[in-house]
C-alpha cells in the first residue's frame, strides 16, 4: 500500500491511503429489513403482491415491479446481502388466501380476512378476533406455511461468495403504538418451524428466552431493535417490562440477544435527538416530525429518553458500573423497512408505497399547476417525512452467511443513511506511532488494537488509548466534508457526551478550542441539485486522542463520516416539477455514516 498524504497535527495525524481491497476483511453491504407481500399492513394497506424472490431479485440488481407498474432497479451497485423481514404475527394470511398452494386457499370464511369496503384498521380488528379465537385462517398451519415459503425463497437465492440472503423476520409488539419491533435474524439454514411472534408474547424478553432455547438446540440467531426513535422511551427502558429492576441475569439476557441496533431506515434515524444532544449541531438528521404517528409533537407524553442509541450507550455505562454487565453494548447498522420489496436508497431515484408521485409523497402541494395555489391549506402528509432508508455495512471475510452473521454478532457493522461509505474504526494503546507504506496498518491495527464493536481495557497508566479512523466515499455518491469522534462517558454518576471533529476536507485543520473544523465552503444550487464539485475529499483518514481522556472513567467512542450537503429527495421531486419544495421540509441535508462503538473500560483494582 502506497502512502499518499500525512500531515501530523498536534494529537491528531491525518492519513489518506490508497486502499480500495483492505486485507482480511471487507466491507460488504445490505439490508436486514424489508417487507412483501407476507406482511399484512403491505398487502392489504398498499395493495403489494412482490414476493420474497422478488425482493431478492430487485437486492441483485434486477427490475421489479412497483403496485403502480413502473419499474423499480438500484441504479448504482447490486446489494451484497439481503434479509426479508416480513411480520411475524400475522405472516402470510393474507397471501395465503390467493395462493393455490396455501392451507386456507379458497377458504368460505375468505372475506373476513378483507371486508369490502373496510379500512386497514377494520382488517386489523378483524384479524385480531380472529386470531384470538384461533380461527383456522389465522392458524398454525398457514403461518408455517408462509414461513417455510419464505425460507425456500431464501435458500434458492443464496449464492455463497456472490450474494448472501438470511432467513429472518420481524418481532412486531406495539403497545400503544409504541414501537418495541425487532428483526429476528438466524446465521443458517436450521431455523424453527414457526417464528415467535407478538401473538406468543408482547414481552421482549420472552423473545430473548425462545432464542436462547433455539440456541441450546443449535439453532443460532439474534434480534436486532429498529424504530427505537417510536417507542416512547421502552426501547432501552431501566427496568423490565414487568416493572422490576434489571438485574445481572436480565442484562447478560439482552447483551446476548440483542448485539446490533437499526439505528437509521425510513421512518427516521435513531442515533440521537437534539433534545438530547443539545451541543451536537448534527443531531437534528431525519428526526421523526409525527411522532408515535401524531401531528403535534408537543404532547407532553412524548419521552425521547430512552429512544435513541446514543442515550442508551450512556445509560449502558451506568448499568456496567452497577452490574458489571452492560446491557446496551450496541453496535450500529442500518436498513431500509421498505415495504414494497424494493427500497430507495438513492435521494434522486426516490419512491415509496402506495401512490408513487410528487404529490402523493407530499413533496409538492395538490395544485401545484395553478399559478394562483399555494402550501397554506396544505397539511404535509407523514411519509413525506419519510427518509430513503439506510444500508448496513458489514466488515466480514467473504460474502457468506456464517462470515457475515459472525461479524454482526462482534458488532463490527456500520450504517449508513444510504450512500456505501466505508468506515474503518480501530482503538488500542499498542497501535503503531508511524505507519509507512511499506507496512500492513490494517493487520498491524488488530494485531495491537480493536475494530468497532470491540472494548479496550485499560493498561493500568495514565495514558490514553490512539483510535484510527479510515473513511472513504462512495463513488456514485457526494464527496466527505468530515469525520468525527462522538464520545460519551461516566464519571461517578454523572453521564456526558461531547463530539470531536478529526479531519476535515479540502485542507483544513480542526480548531484546537471547539474541535470544529471550519466549513468548507460546500453548497447546494436548489436550482438543479448540482453541488460544489470542486469541494470534499475521496477519503479521510485520522490518527486521534482524546484530549479529555480520563483513565478511570469509563466511556464509548463511535465514528460519524459527514458528506457535502445535496439535495434531499423531496426537493428532487419539486424540481423535476419546476415548482418551489414543500417548505415544511429541508432542502438539503447530509448524507453520513456511523461506526459501531469502541467501548473503553477501566483497568481493574
Amino acid at each position: 500500500m502506497r502512502l499518499l498524504v500525512a500531515a501530523a497535527l498536534s494529537t491528531v495525524v491525518l492519513v489518506v491511503w490508497a486502499d480500495e481491497h483492505p486485507p482480511g476483511r471487507q466491507a460488504f453491504f445490505g439490508d436486514t429489513h424489508i417487507h412483501t407481500n407476507y406482511s399484512m399492513d403491505a398487502f392489504m394497506a398498499f395493495s403489494v403482491r412482490a414476493t420474497p424472490d422478488d425482493a431478492y431479485r430487485y437486492a441483485k440488481g434486477e427490475a421489479i415491479a412497483h403496485t403502480d407498474g413502473s419499474a423499480l432497479r438500484i441504479s448504482g451497485p447490486p446489494l451484497d446481502f439481503l434479509m426479508v423481514s416480513d411480520h411475524g404475527g400475522f405472516l402470510g394470511v393474507h397471501a395465503a388466501l390467493s395462493d393455490p398452494t396455501s392451507p386456507t386457499y379458497g377458504h368460505r370464511e375468505a372475506d373476513r380476512l378483507q371486508p369490502l369496503g373496510g379500512t386497514l384498521s377494520d382488517v386489523i380488528v378483524n384479524v385480531r378476533r380472529l386470531a384470538a379465537a384461533e380461527h383456522e385462517l389465522m392458524g398454525r398451519p398457514v403461518i408455517a406455511d408462509a414461513w417455510q415459503k419464505i425460507v425456500a425463497a431464501a435458500q434458492r437465492h443464496n449464492d455463497p461468495g456472490r450474494f448472501t440472503t438470511f432467513i429472518g423476520y420481524e418481532y412486531t409488539p406495539s403497545p400503544g403504538s409504541r414501537h418495541l419491533h425487532r428483526n429476528v435474524i438466524f446465521r443458517g439454514e436450521a431455523v424453527p418451524d414457526v417464528p415467535f411472534t407478538s401473538r406468543d408474547s408482547d414481552d421482549p424478553e420472552d423473545l430473548w428466552n425462545w432464542l436462547d432455547a433455539l440456541r441450546q438446540d443449535g439453532m443460532e440467531a439474534f434480534a436486532i431493535p429498529h424504530n427505537m426513535n417510536q417507542s416512547d422511551g421502552l426501547a432501552f427502558m431501566t427496568q423490565t417490562w414487568k416493572s422490576e429492576p434489571i438485574n445481572k441475569k436480565f442484562a447478560q439476557k439482552r447483551k446476548r440477544n440483542e448485539p446490533i441496533a437499526e439505528i437509521s431506515q425510513q421512518k427516521g434515524t435513531s442515533e440521537t435527538h437534539p433534545s438530547l444532544s443539545p451541543n451536537d449541531e448534527w443531531a437534528d438528521f431525519q428526526i421523526v416530525q409525527y411522532y408515535l404517528n401524531r401531528r403535534d409533537n408537543t404532547n407532553p407524553v412524548s419521552i425521547f429518553k430512552g429512544s435513541y442509541w446514543r442515550d442508551a450507550l450512556k445509560t449502558g455505562l451506568q448499568f456496567k458500573s452497577r452490574l458489571g454487565v452492560n446491557p446496551f453494548q450496541l453496535g450500529a447498522i442500518a436498513s431500509s423497512d421498505s415495504h414494497l420489496g424494493a427500497a430507495a436508497y438513492e435521494e434522486e431515484n426516490y419512491f415509496t408505497v402506495g401512490p408513487n408521485t410528487p404529490v402523493a409523497r407530499g413533496a409538492v402541494y395538490p395544485r401545484y399547476q395553478d399559478p394562483e395555489a399555494g402550501w397554506e391549506d396544505f397539511w404535509t402528509p407523514r411519509q413525506a417525512t419519510h427518509g430513503t432508508g439506510g444500508i448496513a455495512g458489514v466488515w466480514a471475510e467473504e460474502n457468506t452467511r456464517t462470515s457475515l452473521y459472525d461479524a454482526m454478532r462482534r458488532r463490527e457493522t456500520f450504517a449508513t443513511s444510504g450512500p456505501r461509505m466505508r468506515v474503518r474504526f480501530f482503538g488500542g494503546f499498542d497501535l503503531p506511532a508511524e505507519i509507512d507504506g511499506a507496512g500492513d496498518r490494517i493487520a498491524q491495527a488488530y494485531q495491537h488494537g480493536v475494530p468497532m464493536g470491540g472494548v479496550l481495557t485499560g493498561n493500568g497508566t495514565q495514558s490514553a488509548p490512539s483510535f484510527v479512523v479510515q473513511a472513504m466515499r462512495d463513488p456514485h455518491a457526494g464527496w466527505l466534508q468530515r469525520v468525527q469522534v462522538v464520545k460519551g462517558w461516566l464519571v461517578g454518576d454523572t453521564l456526558a457526551e461531547r463530539v470531536y471533529d478529526v479531519a476535515c476536507s479540502d485542507g483544513l485543520q480542526p480548531d484546537p478550542d471547539t474541535q470544529r473544523c471550519p466549513d468548507n465552503g460546500a453548497a447546494v444550487n436548489l436550482a438543479d441539485c448540482s453541488i460544489s464539485r470542486g469541494k470534499g475529499a475521496v477519503a479521510l483518514h485520522a490518527r486521534w486522542q482524546d484530549p479529555d481522556f480520563r483513565p478511570d472513567a469509563q466511556a464509548f467512542y463511535y465514528v460519524r463520516v459527514l458528506e457535502n450537503p445535496s439535495c434531499r429527495w423531496s426537493t428532487w421531486d419539486a424540481l423535476r416539477l419546476g415548482v418551489t419544495p414543500n417548505p415544511d421540509l429541508q432542502a438539503t441535508q447530509q448524507e453520513r455514516a456511523w461506526s459501531s462503538p469502541i467501548w473503553y473500560e477501566p483497568a481493574a483494582d
